[in-house]
């Protein structure tokens, strides 16, 4: 006599294994996996995404310290391993379109303000989340300040600290979603 759940049981070819229930064995196996996988997918993505995020490279709004305007936008690239970073916008209601940097007084001179090169510089600190280094021109003035870079709030903003001798003054910068 046969019990009813014997058809449910498969025998491995491991003795020692012993029977295991093959409609369990069959439902679960590549669910499972496949479930896995998706969720380890996500997982990556999600923590590459933010960990890209925690970098100042990226498109950036500044905004004045003083008046809360938004004044431009910048994009920061990394340049072999140095940060660069250009006008790609400017937003202020005032501005000229062919306004030019008549401040200046390196080889930015007379240079249009959108494409010009504000940032120059700049690697990240060892064991933390700032880049430091670098330059940062003030294109109102034409003064160039020692800078550094730390972006905060889970890198949706950016702190750009720019200092002369012992003063600083910081700016929170906004990323500009893609």
């Amino acid at each position: 006599m046969t019990h009813p759940q014997a058809t449910l049981l498969r025998r491995s070819a491991n003795p020692l294994e012993g029977a295991r229930p093959a409609a369990r064995q069959s439902r679960f196996r590549g669910s499972s996996r496949t479930g896995f996988a998706a969720l380890a997918a996500v997982f990556v993505l999600a923590s590459g995404n933010a960990l890209a995020q925690m970098t100042p490279v990226g498109t950036w709004r500044s905004v004045d310290d003083k008046t809360g305007e938004s004044k431009a936008e910048i994009r920061i690239a990394d340049k072999g391993g140095a940060l660069d970073g250009r006008i790609e916008k400017v937003l202020r209601k005032d501005a000229k379109p062919d306004a030019a940097c008549d401040e200046c007084t390196d080889d930015r001179k007379g240079k249009p303000m959108v494409g010009l090169n504000i940032i120059r510089g700049g690697a990240k600190a060892e064991g933390k989340d700032v880049w430091e280094g670098g330059k940062i021109l003030d294109p109102e003035n034409g003064k160039e300040y020692r800078a550094s870079f730390t972006p905060i709030d889970g890198g949706k903003k950016l702190e750009v600290r720019g200092y002369l001798g012992p003063f600083w003054r910081t700016q929170t910068w906004n990323r500009v979603s893609q």
